[in-house]
């Protein structure tokens, strides 16, 4: 548990060391670039903006100062107003006390009309009076409020303008405007750095990956071929070499040889393919030849480099082949008169090419035997036809893969699941070999350390070898 929340607290806090490197690296860049292309002075910037904040302040003190006069103006109306209510107040309250019995029953009758029509008139001035007098108040409180607002950006301004006149660093300035302009920027990037390769890994598991496996297998020959033979494998493994026998290998995997053999130094394995012979270390060979009229010489391969490698032989008949990755080949045992035959079979009209970036294949012509190195160990599957059941199919994992041969159908199906691909111990694709035939795969489908994820220019040679076919 505590092992796991280890990790967690880990793997977040380099998230927010990189979140931060972003922001720091993106304000660093956009700021320096605006530094680079402003064509203007920085004093004569400052300059500028102390006289646009000086004209902006004298212009919020005049607004201010007439705010203030219109205020003093509508007090006055206010005061004239609330007086003419007062007026009309005590004219009425006259008025409603001539109104009694004996004055109806009694009194003057046109003399009443014209109170009656006066008091009207009164009411209507007091309702006038009093309506004008309360659009007077709701103007002033506005008013007031916009004066306290006003009052705000005076102190903010005259702040800002301290700060300015006082001096300002290039620094802080472009520091600033890089910030004011790049937030958003900055946020949708943080936002894809976060969430971004979940999301693409989402769409690409269960979006992308269903449609593209529907694509063809790959099959370079459609005839049944003798498979070859593969012996187990071993930390190390000894084999012999008869009469007229050469042997090219790789000098880390040299162990020991008898002294009858003939030793010289081979430059690259092939030199029609000098370029990948370059790419998969395949350069500056040993090459051992049995030159005796009889008998034979044996050679024992190993490694000392990686104590997790292990070589197996694997011997190719006349008439037969193998696709094989070169860079897990240790070295090759060509017969007699026959000199090494590899052909580059290319499948660049493919779906699956293009998804896998895999657009060559190597196929090694028999007779010659191959030694090649796994991870903990060289395995080989083979597939074959029993009654009355279905066809043989069965995937590996893609690191895992070495070779197959030419007979069998080579397609791609998306990992099992989706929780060991979004962790990267999955790719996107396994391999899928159906048909009859074998292919090879190595113990343990793990890329080496210089290959993890997160290692940018192991991740971007290893792309480029896949692109080759390496």
């Amino acid at each position: 548990m505590y092992g796991l929340l280890y990790k967690l607290g880990t793997w977040l806090l380099q998230k927010l060391i990189v979140a931060v490197l972003i922001a720091v690296i993106g304000l660093a860049v956009y700021g320096l670039w605006m530094f680079v292309r402003d064509n203007v002075a920085f004093d004569q910037r400052q300059t500028t903006l102390v006289a646009q904040l000086e004209e902006q302040m004298q212009a919020l003190r005049d607004q201010k100062e007439r705010m203030g006069e219109t205020l003093s103006s509508w007090q006055a109306e206010l005061a004239v107003e609330q007086e003419r209510v007062e007026r009309a107040g005590k004219v009425l309250a006259a008025l409603r006390e001539l109104e009694g019995w004996w004055e109806r029953w009694f009194g003057d009758a046109e003399q009443q009309k014209i109170n009656e029509a006066r008091a009207a008139r009164m009411v209507e001035m007091q309702e006038a009076a009093h309506r004008k007098a309360t659009a007077l108040q709701r103007g002033m409180e506005d008013l007031r409020l916009r004066t306290v607002l006003v009052d705000q950006d005076i102190d903010a301004t005259e702040t800002r303008l301290s700060e300015v006149a006082a001096g300002q660093s290039k620094f802080n300035y472009y520091l600033r405007r890089a910030w004011e302009r790049s937030k958003w920027y900055l946020l949708v990037a943080l936002l894809g750095y976060f969430f971004g390769p979940s999301l693409v890994q989402l769409l690409a598991y269960y979006g992308l990956a269903p449609l593209l496996s529907r694509g063809r297998p790959i099959r370079f020959s459609e005839e049944s071929l003798v498979p070859p033979a593969v012996g187990s494998s071993h930390v190390s493994i000894t084999t012999a070499l008869w009469p007229g026998d050469t042997l090219r290998l790789k000098e880390k995997y040299l162990q020991a040889c008898d002294e009858s053999l003939k030793r010289q130094t081979r430059f690259v394995l092939d030199w029609r393919i000098p370029f990948t012979s370059v790419a998969c270390g395949l350069i500056e060979l040993v090459e051992l030849r049995q030159t005796q009229a009889r008998g034979q010489s044996s050679v024992t391969f190993s490694t000392s480099d990686d104590p997790h490698t292990e070589l197996a032989e694997i011997s190719i008949p006349a008439d037969s082949s193998m696709i094989l990755r070169p860079s897990f080949l240790a070295g090759v045992i060509m017969p007699p008169g026959q000199d090494l035959e590899i052909r580059r079979r290319w499948a660049i009209w493919r779906w699956q090419s293009w998804v896998t970036l895999q657009f060559r294949f190597f196929e090694f012509v028999g007779p010659c035997r191959l030694i090649v190195a796994g991870t903990r160990g060289v395995r080989a599957e083979y597939l074959q036809q029993k009654d009355g059941a279905r066809r043989p199919a069965r995937r590996t994992n893609q690191i895992a893969t070495i070779g197959f041969t030419p007979d069998l159908d080579y397609l791609l199906v998306r990992a099992e699941t989706f929780w060991g691909y979004y962790r990267g111990m999955n790719p996107l694709f396994d391999d899928l070999f159906a048909g009859e035939g074998l292919f090879l795969l190595q113990e343990t489908a793990r890329p080496g350390a210089e290959a993890k994820i997160g290692n940018f220019w192991a991740t971007v040679w290893n792309g480029v070898l896949k692109v080759l076919g390496l």
